[in-house]
């Protein structure tokens, strides 16, 4: 991510807009694609595209000034790029300057340009003089930067056609360059003037903090100063003191008020409702803030500059300048932000010129008033402070870049650790420019004429400072010296027991075993003096900037090591009688005195003496953490000796309870494991290792050099060095088993799985209201707080919201369909299932009951109906049978009361009325009194029911043309209810008399009968006007009437219903309250990006590969039901009316709206910047419906936040609406900033990631993004035609919000907000933490959450966002959270096989693996996104990442070991999950897991890893090792366990001791060897994950659903996939720690839709795979021919099976998992495109893709930083392929049996021959293959006549077999390959 490419710009590629001014038919000359040396003219060009349409006349003449300008500012065209533009806009002026002149209306240029500039201002300007809103401010804003344009050209025009401007035109600029310099674009908060009556500036809180800052009272101003304002704060002040940029002071300015505000806002009680800034929001931000810095001056024992008045008026205004202070210098400190301690360097001096100025003191050397060192003229801060400290940042930087050691140059810690020590003030202040710290790296250093033209100040280069990162393995002994030594110790002992007596382990009481387990303590002196040696020699690089007291530490500690390795010896010798061999050696060198046991004793007393103080201050840790914060000398002296003095990594223990729980954990863990090694592995070796010691071997099967060597220590190394290998390893497998088994009780008991599915759903959904007013809705002051404990966590139980209680119901409906409709507008559902789903949105207050989501009441009529049909009269039996299922009594209920009601309300006439009343009350009273169904029949209820079912289709079409139809209905209704149902005479009769009676004969004229119904004013019908919330009622009417089936699939998409699960089930866990929006903690979102996509463009999508199958394919076979409800919701029935309409679309050249949605739709199902950004604003979208049932009186909640999100247009015109505030105090909370690093890169060159950003930012409009703007500024000190390039920080959002009621055409343009100059490129380390560390200062907030580019959010994940942050505030141990852990989905488990074992594997550490690491074990870290940072705490403490180069390629855990480090707290949360993608190819996977495997060996070198071994406990370090770099040493051990058991058993094989130790039990049938190699193939085959993976499947969706899931994994080959991923971490973290490397692999993310040719593979696979599988191949193989032993045995079987497969898997598996492997014409391209790859020859130029040579240089590219050590290693470890033939050759046929070296002498004589013709035929083709053909021919011919020859008279003579002649290929082919590694 690190790379920089320039912009090489060609204005011929321009951005096609679909939504610009105009679309003129020709591409309008794009604003944005302006090289950027010319950026002044931009402007320009955006008013002129924008006038277009108005006037193209004065368009072109702004265009002709554009031009004009460009030539003004670079007439020599020097810059990358002008000349082509230049060019390209000269000819759009030719071309356009005769058809503009036709249509200009007044007669000169000038004239039209005074005309137009009087028709723009009237009509823009004047029209929104009075802002009301943000969107008229945008506007206005707007307006008054393009007149102020048009102004500049008009005055360009009429000075060169002589004319004067108008007077008129004069004044009205003069308006608009003042509106112009107050009207800026701001980011949040518009703080002008005019701005006042916003919603977000009427807050109290902010006014408060506005008129805090704007007291400027008492403040010194310089004395050449001219105040440009009235509103002038203390910002300004600081600016003009100490030089800092003016859009940095800006920038702050916002930050500083909204933290305030924000901290203020939360007070109880309020001190009162004047604007006035709360002191305790001052001081709690200001602790916060200097916490860092207060410990950086005690640690130093220098006193803090932070000096406070004694006058109490004067202390808030000293405060602000404080934080002011500091806020300004790190916003403008650029890559110094991951220095912390260098900020505090800074900051400590500068605030104590501050002091020094508000105190009045005089400068001793000059007698006037104390000035800032570095202060007054402009960007003097930068300049003089930031850049000579960057510099040096780059330069160590750069030396990084050409692959040197990190021994070699200094990175970001070894900077900042500078000041870490009380010399970093010999620097000074001013800083001396000759001070050690700025002293370049030894060949950098430029020679100076000091006399014999030696390098200057080479001496003084500072090295590396307290740590050296050494490419070693022994890093990870040194780091974890505790636990090795323990598990050396513990084996020994184990050996011991084993070895002597029964070999039980009581049998340690006798005398003489515990006396040989003592030696332990010898054991662990040595190891004490290996520890204290390596430490000497790791830090030997170091030694120049190590303070002398380390350096006497490091001298005592090998001499203290070295006296107890001879003291405990000798002691130990002297405790025995008759000691045995070891002890009597060593009394044989002293006198033979009697024994003296108690001297021992007395010796390991005082040896163990630390060890017993550690052990009490272990079960201490509050005394432990006294004495490592202490300053104290005498407690210094006591902490010295155990660890060097640090700044970081002290206090870091935990509370005894959390001591307690992650202790049990691993001594129930350790004592599991040491009981398996002993009994299973240890113990029963013993014995036949004694016996294979006894036997004597005389007979060899080669020329043996060490044939009278005792013991056959051979055979018993052989033996035994499996087991030991596995007995280091297998921690790591029981680990795996607790973690399982503890990991599922926590999750059981944080009551995961509650609800895994619909069904559970609905039984618990009747509690669901309760739950959310509970979780996510703010307590009101009556209510109580949750309850707490064990109680609190069996069972969570809410009470069921009763129908009166209307403000829950209506809050619970909104919540719950804001949730489903974000489901239909992402596609998961249909209209039909968001009918089912949804709850009425306008409670029917008529209804005095709860009215559940269809879904839930679906088929319950119908049902209900037929019950009531067959009743048979018994009321009390139906009315007990419907009781039962509470959902179908709610929908009877319901049913009736809206019937009830419409009928009500359609009726209009009186008599009508009359009927219709009378029905109702004697229904009503029947049902009071309990007898309806024997009064009534009810066997015609369906009749009535299916009336009424058509009633409600006329209702729905609402036409005119039905009236009649109603009428008739009604008629047929009244009929069905009185002659069937009711059947009373007294109704019939009332009906009758209505009618007119029928007892007059005769003809009734039509004008005097009266039909009930009838008349004209009857009935109600249509119904205008038709409301939302009557169609919302009808609808659910006819879905509860209509809907027969039952709706038990609804929702039929998977992820709808795993997301409303998870979310449902997580409203019964425990989290805390939730505040109101205006009391939560305010926090930011931050994504950094590259250059990955931002939305497919439809060519992406529709091109198809090789295959024939496209991306949307694809995606519709992926996602089938998705696509079916895109087609429904852009109204298409099937694929061709939509591709008929995309068609029809692309005719008009209109708006692309359908192949816009189409592009979003799949955007949204792939891993891009789109999908990432919409799921983000959820927060935004989520917060201000919080903020809406905040804030709403009961007539606004009643009738819904729809309501208001439909009358947003007209709401927001009045400031004060509720909507509005809504916004604001959203405003004040959220913020979400994309860090596009190449933005303005993409946007000048025209690429169309930049406009796809545009958009984004246009659809939302409070998106803002961050980019690294590289701009050409001609360079002052030299006029010639070099451009020096410049570097900003800016922050850009859209000009202009989209506006849909806007009939102006509108560019899609954006407007830079701050614009921040940078010291140089912001890129030095990792391209990723530096992106995110140059956006992090337009952040706001005081949590900062980090998202990925492939990550995705849901709105009802975002609903519970304050509640997380709410965490911040409870209590999780001795320390407040520093960083909040969530849990992620991996949503891209569904794309294939391989994703989905990926998905599992992934899901199964984001959650039971994290879970378990931040408790009990508190040991997480940060594992990436999406975790929330206490940003405060980590902006003062170098940031949420770390980023030097290479060491820090796992940038994000590194912020999470920082963090702890720095006394901080990870926790996690599951209650709360972020959607994230993963790789769905091999090579995708290959790539990352690559990534991961070499972070983790930079890991394993780095000082963090090593800190936290040495400063956490015993058990937490134990945790830190086994969940990082552990796991990868573990899996590197495993495979190495294979190879020497492989080379052990080659060994025995080819020397023939198997032979002749083929009767012993050891060789025959070895059931320890047995186990061992069963634990590595447990980790080779995925074991490690499976377990965990099982676990939370079964938890979370059920254990048949695990085992199902289980089992479906195996036959999808999971166990080749885990085999296939253990040899990449393998080999990739193997080589990282020996040579080195590592770098970031982009692995694209995209779908896999392609087939990856075979040379692709061979490259990424063959050193990591390819080649040790073939290896393993030739072992086996060799074993297979030689070995005797096992032959039939299922022991046999068992051991080699695993290793087969992990040869087959190696060599075949990029073949199983590649789409089309196995397709026969793909395996032909493939093998011609290899062969092609193979046969090219390589070159300067000639890229690895081309040539197998220049791939092969490539791999070996390492080797040339590896250093000596790394190159011998390599030679050694190449060393193993000659054993091979030094074997073989001694088993061949024509050998006879001959065991003299001259055989193995031969064999060398035939490689050596081989080579020769080799190298005669490659010299011979280059040399005669042109010229003499005809004799190189021959030459060749007469070669393989003799090499057939040879071979003929060999199989004749000495009987050469074939046997012979492969075990010759063999033997030779390893030996060849291991000359080629070797040379």
């Amino acid at each position: 991510m690190s790379s920089r490419g320039g912009s090489d710009q060609q204005s011929q590629r321009r951005i096609t807009r679909t939504q610009t001014a105009g679309n003129l038919g020709e591409s309008i000359f794009d604003s944005e694609v302006v090289p950027s040396s010319l950026v002044e003219i931009a402007p320009i060009l955006r008013v002129a595209n924008e006038i277009e349409s108005d006037n193209p006349r004065v368009a072109y003449l702004c265009r002709f000034y554009a031009f004009e300008k460009a030539h003004r500012l670079d007439p020599t065209s020097s810059g990358r790029g002008v000349r082509q533009f230049k060019t390209a806009l000269l000819q759009r002026l030719e071309r356009e300057n005769d058809p503009t002149l036709m249509g200009r209306v007044k007669k000169s240029d000038a004239r039209e340009m005074q005309s137009f500039y009087q028709h723009y201002y009237k009509k823009y300007i004047q029209a929104l003089q009075n802002a009301a809103d943000k969107a008229d401010r945008a506007r206005l804003t707007k307006a008054y930067q393009t007149a102020n344009v048009l102004f500049e050209v008009l005055k360009a025009v009429n000075m060169t056609q002589s004319v004067e401007v108008d007077p008129q035109i004069l004044e009205a600029h003069d308006k608009v360059a003042k509106k112009t310099e107050i009207y800026v674009p701001y980011n949040i908060l518009p703080l002008d003037p005019d701005s006042a009556n916003q919603a977000i500036m009427r807050y109290p809180e902010i006014q408060a903090a506005v008129l805090a800052l704007r007291n400027t009272r008492g403040l010194p101003w310089p004395k050449d100063y001219k105040k440009k304002k009235d509103d002038e704060d203390i910002l300004d002040w600081l600016q003009a003191m100490f030089g800092f940029q003016k859009d940095n002071v800006a920038n702050q300015r916002e930050h500083l008020i909204l933290l305030l505000a924000n901290v203020h806002i939360r007070q109880f009680p309020k001190p009162d409702q004047q604007p006035k800034l709360d002191d305790r929001a001052l001081t709690e931000v200001m602790k916060k803030l200097f916490k860092n810095y207060r410990k950086w001056c005690k640690y130093l024992d220098r006193q803090s500059s932070l000096w406070l008045p004694t006058i109490q008026q004067e202390v808030q205004q000293r405060k602000l300048l404080y934080m002011g202070l500091y806020l300004l210098i790190w916003g403008e400190a650029a890559n110094l932000r991951f220095m912390p301690e260098c900020l505090c360097y800074i900051y400590h001096h500068m605030a104590f010129e501050l002091y020094g100025m508000l105190a009045g003191n005089v400068s001793p050397m000059t007698g006037e008033n104390v000035k800032p060192a570095y202060g007054g003229e402009e960007e003097a801060f930068l300049r003089k402070v930031v850049s000579p400290i960057y510099e040096v940042i780059a330069k160590e930087a750069e030396r990084s870049k050409r692959g040197s050691k990190h021994s070699q140059w200094r990175n970001y810690d070894d900077l900042n650790e500078y000041f870490w020590s009380v010399d970093c003030f010999r620097l000074g202040w001013p800083m001396r420019a000759d001070a050690d710290f700025f002293c370049l790296p030894f060949d950098q250093l430029q020679f100076v004429k000091n006399g014999d033209n030696r390098p200057a100040g080479k001496e003084r280069w500072m090295g590396k400072i307290n740590f050296v990162e050494i490419r070693s393995f022994w890093h990870v002994f040194r780091s974890f010296d505790r636990m090795w030594s323990f598990f050396i110790l513990c084996l020994q002992v184990m050996i011991i027991v084993a070895w002597n007596g029964s070999g039980q382990p009581s049998s340690i009481f006798n005398s003489d075993v515990f006396k040989k387990s003592l030696t332990v303590f010898i054991t662990a002196a040595i190891l004490k003096l290996g520890q204290a040696v390596l430490d000497v020699i790791l830090s030997w690089k170091a030694r120049r900037s190590m303070s002398s007291h380390v350096k006497l530490r490091y001298i005592l500690k090998v001499v203290s090591a070295a006296a107890w390795v001879i003291v405990l010896p000798v002691t130990y010798a002297y405790s025995w009688d008759n000691p045995p061999g070891f002890a009597q050696t060593i009394k044989s060198w002293f006198s033979q005195s009697s024994s003296s046991p108690s001297l021992f004793i007395l010796a390991v007393v005082v040896y163990l003496s630390p060890n017993m103080l550690a052990a009490i201050l272990f079960l201490f840790p509050f005394i432990r953490r006294f004495l490592e914060r202490s300053n104290y000398r005498i407690v210094m002296l006591m902490m010295w000796w155990s660890q060097p003095r640090l700044y970081v990594g002290r206090g870091m223990h935990e509370s005894t309870f959390s001591l307690f729980k992650y202790t049990m954990f691993w001594v129930l863990l350790i004592i599991t494991k040491l009981a398996f090694s002993y009994y299973v592995e240890i113990k029963p070796l013993v014995g036949p290792t004694k016996a294979i010691m006894n036997v004597k071997i005389r007979n060899f099967q080669w020329h043996e050099f060490f044939p009278r060597a005792k013991d056959n220590l051979g055979v018993v190394i052989a033996l035994w060095a499996p087991i030991i290998l596995v007995y280091f390893m297998d921690t790591q497998i029981w680990y795996a088993i607790f973690s399982t088994l503890f990991g599922g009780i926590y999750g059981a008991f944080r009551r995961l799985g509650e609800i895994r599915t619909l069904g559970m759903l609905r039984s618990r959904f009747q509690s669901l209201p309760g739950a959310f007013n509970a979780c996510l809705i703010p307590l009101e002051k009556t209510e109580q707080t949750k309850k707490k404990g064990l109680k609190a966590t069996l069972s969570r139980n809410f009470a069921e919201i009763s129908p009166n209680k209307e403000k829950e119901a209506a809050r619970f409906a909104q919540l719950w369909n804001k949730i489903i409709t974000s489901f239909r507008e992402e596609d998961l559902i249909n209209n039909r299932e968001m009918g089912l789903l949804l709850v009425p949105y306008w409670a029917d207050r008529d209804l005095d009951l709860i009215q559940w989501p269809p879904f839930l009441l679906a088929s319950k009529i119908p049902i209900a109906l037929d019950m009531a049909k067959d009743s048979n009269g018994k009321d009390r039996e139906l009315k007990k049978r419907i009781q039962t299922d509470n959902y179908m009594y709610c929908a009877v209920r319901e049913c009736y009361a809206s019937f009830r009601n419409i009928i009500k309300f359609l009726v209009q006439g009186a008599r009508e009325k009359e009927v219709i009343d009378y029905i109702f009350s004697e229904v009503d009273r029947h049902i009071e009194a309990g007898d309806l169904i024997t009064e009534y029949r009810m066997s015609a209820l369906p009749g009535l029911s299916e009336h009424f079912v058509k009633l409600i289709k006329y209702l729905l079409d609402n036409k005119q043309e039905d009236r009649d139809q109603v009428v008739i209905l009604f008629q047929d209704m009244l009929e069905v209810m009185t002659r069937d149902i009711m059947m009373e005479d007294h109704i019939s009769s009332l009906v009758d008399s209505i009618h007119g009676g029928s007892g007059h004969e005769g003809m009734t004229p039509l004008d005097q009968q009266y039909q009930l119904f009838a008349s004209s004013g009857a009935i109600k019908f249509p119904i205008h006007p038709v409301t939302e919330a009557w169609k919302e009622k009808i609808n659910r009417l006819d879905l509860l009437l209509t809907v027969k089936e039952s709706a038990m699939d609804v929702p039929s998409n998977l992820d709808a219903r795993r997301r409303i699960s998870f979310f449902s089930n997580s409203l019964f866990m425990n989290m805390p309250t939730a505040p109101k929006v205006r009391n939560m903690f305010s926090f930011s979102v931050l994504t950094p990006y590259y250059t990955e996509d931002v939305l497919f463009s439809l060519h992406d999508l529709e091109v198809e590969n090789e295959d024939g199958v496209s991306i949307l394919f694809y995606l519709q076979k992926i996602f089938p039901d998705e696509w079916s409800n895109f087609l429904e919701r852009v109204k298409c029935r099937n694929e061709e009316e939509f591709r008929m309409k995309l068609q029809k679309e692309e005719e008009l050249k209109g708006p692309k709206e359908l192949e816009e949605e189409l592009r979003l739709w799949a955007s949204y199902r792939g891993q891009t910047l789109t999908k990432t950004v919409r799921g983000m604003m959820y927060y935004r979208k989520a917060l201000e419906l919080q903020a809406f049932l905040d804030m709403a009186h009961d007539e606004d909640l009643m009738e819904g936040y729809k309501a208001v999100e439909l009358n947003m247009e007209d709401n927001s015109k009045g400031e004060r609406s509720l909507w509005a505030q809504c916004q604001a105090v959203t405003d004040m909370k959220f913020t979400y900033v994309v860090s596009c690093q190449q933005y303005g890169i993409h946007k000048r060159s025209g690429d169309t990631r930049a406009q796809d950003i545009l958009k984004l930012l246009t659809t939302y409009p409070s998106l803002r993004v961050a980019y690294v703007d590289e701009v050409e500024e001609p360079s002052k000190e030299r006029p010639k035609k070099i451009n020096q390039k410049v570097y900003y920080s800016a922050l850009v959002k859209a000009a202009l919000p989209k506006s849909s009621n806007s009939s102006d055409p509108v560019q899609i343009l954006d407007q830079v907000i701050y614009k921040i100059k940078l010291p140089g490129p912001a890129i030095l380390g990792e391209g990723k933490p530096e992106n995110q560390n140059h956006a992090i200062i337009f952040t706001r907030g005081e949590g900062l959450q980090t998202i990925d580019m492939n990550q995705d959010n849901y709105m009802e994940e975002a609903l519970k966002m304050r509640n997380l942050l709410q965490e911040f505030l409870e209590e999780h141990g001795v320390r407040p959270p520093t960083i909040l852990g969530l849990r992620e989905h991996i949503f891209t488990g569904s794309v294939s096989s391989l994703a989905w074992f990926m998905s599992n594997q992934e899901t199964s550490f984001v959650t039971i693996g994290q879970r378990l690491l931040a408790n009990p074990l508190k040991v997480r870290f940060h594992y990436g996104h999406p975790d929330v940072f206490d940003r405060l705490f980590h902006l003062t403490r170098g940031g949420v990442s770390k980023a030097s180069k290479n060491i820090n390629l796992s940038e994000d855990i590194f912020g999470g070991f920082n963090s702890t480090l720095r006394e901080g707290n990870v926790t996690h949360h599951e209650y709360i999950q972020v959607g994230k993608g993963r790789d769905v190819g091999l090579n995708q996977i290959s790539m990352f897991e690559a990534k991961i495997a070499n972070g983790n060996g930079e890991q394993t070198l780095s000082r963090d890893i090593y800190r936290l071994g040495h400063r956490f406990d015993f058990f937490r370090m134990l945790s830190c090792y086994f969940t990082t770099v552990g796991f990868y040493f573990s899996t590197l051990i495993t495979v190495l366990t294979v190879y020497v058991f492989l080379y052990g058993r080659l060994y025995l094989v080819l020397s023939g001791l198997e032979e002749g130790l083929i009767t012993q039990k050891a060789i025959r049938d070895n059931k320890p060897l047995q186990v061992a190699l069963a634990s590595q193939s447990f980790v080779q085959i995925g074991f490690l994950m499976a377990l965990p993976m099982l676990m939370e499947i079964g938890l979370e969706r059920g254990f048949r659903t695990a085992l199902s899931d289980f089992i479906l994994m195996q036959l999808q080959l999971a166990p080749v996939f885990f085999t296939f991923s253990l040899g990449t971490k393998t080999h990739y973290y193997g080589r990282t720690l020996l040579h080195g490397g590592a770098k970031y692999r982009p692995t694209g993310r995209g779908f896999v839709v392609f087939h990856a040719k075979f040379a692709e593979n061979y490259r990424l696979y063959s050193r990591s795979h390819f080649v040790k599988g073939m290896e393993m191949m030739l072992l086996l193989l060799v074993y297979q021919i030689f070995g005797h032993s096992y032959r039939g045995s299922v022991a046999y079987i068992f051991i080699t099976v695993s290793m087969w497969f992990m040869v087959g898997t190696w060599l075949f598996a990029p073949f199983l998992f590649n789409p089309s492997g196995f397709e026969w014409q793909k395996i032909v391209d493939d093998w011609t495109d290899w062969n092609k790859w193979i046969s090219n020859r390589g070159g300067i130029g000639v890229p690895p893709e081309k040539s197998w040579e220049s791939w092969w240089e490539e791999e070996q590219e390492h080797l040339k930083y590896s250093g000596k050590r790394g190159t011998i290693a390599e030679i050694v470890l190449a060393l193993r392929f000659f054993i091979y033939q030094y074997g073989l050759v001694y088993h061949l046929h024509i050998a006879e049996k001959t065991k003299s070296f001259l055989v193995y002498g031969i064999s060398w004589l035939v490689i050596f021959l081989i080579l020769f013709v080799m190298k005669t035929v490659s010299v011979g083709r280059r040399r005669f293959s042109a010229n003499f053909q005809l004799m190189f021919r021959l030459i060749k011919g007469l070669i393989f006549l003799t090499f057939v020859s040879i071979l003929v008279t060999l199989i004749a003579l000495p009987h050469m077999t074939v046997q012979d002649i492969i075990v010759c290929i063999l033997a030779f082919m390893p030996t060849g390959w291991g000359l080629l590694l070797g040379l």
